[in-house]
């Protein structure tokens, strides 16, 4: 285990997880990522039905940890505009890591989503979850409701470029094009 405050099951869901975005889901089998893991086939069996489970698994703790980076990128912001920006210097940092592959939801909804509901689901229950947080800053800000569609669609965008490209740049073009829509949103807004 990588330290004491890990269970043996979060540490399979982080070798997992791991695994998986590297490699792609099909690539990867369940004797990888036991011998990975460190722990015996039966006892990965015994915390996990099977390799979609693990999956479904994964994908859950793949959400908290993009709830946590947001989270932690609008905490250093101090107004709604500033915190719908801070989404995209976090998207920033992301693209800048050594391990960057694109959005774990879009890449296993790409290679899983026409054969399991379930990843389909955990997907868009994802996209959803993240479409109302945008929209919660844009009701904060004072803004139209359309365009948290909007900055959410430039947020998602950039993943997909930055991931095909190769290129960090995209969060910063997606930036400057969210701050653009902000500003026209709320003189928009100020006019009406």
């Amino acid at each position: 285990m990588t330290n004491d405050t890990v269970t043996e099951h979060e540490h399979i869901v982080e070798v997992a997880d791991r695994l998986f975005y590297e490699r792609g889901i099909h690539a990867v089998g369940m004797d990888a990522i036991r011998t990975e893991a460190g722990v015996p086939l039966k006892r990965l069996y015994a915390e996990f039905s099977s390799k979609d489970a693990l999956l479904e698994e994964v994908l859950r703790y793949r959400s908290g940890v993009w709830d946590a980076g947001i989270a932690g990128a609008a905490a250093t912001a101090h107004t709604p505009r500033e915190k719908l920006l801070a989404i995209y210097d976090f998207l920033d940092g992301w693209f800048r890591t050594d391990d960057f592959r694109g959005c774990g939801f879009i890449n296993s909804f790409g290679e899983m989503g026409a054969v399991s509901p379930a990843v389909a689901a955990i997907a868009r229950e994802q996209k959803e979850r993240f479409q109302r947080y945008v929209a919660s800053l844009v009701d904060e800000l004072g803004a139209p409701a359309a365009l948290a569609d909007q900055l959410a669609i430039l947020a998602e965008g950039a993943q997909t470029t930055a991931a095909i490209s190769g290129s960090p740049t995209a969060a910063a073009q997606a930036r400057a094009a969210a701050a653009t829509l902000i500003d026209a949103a709320l003189a928009s807004s100020a006019k009406g």
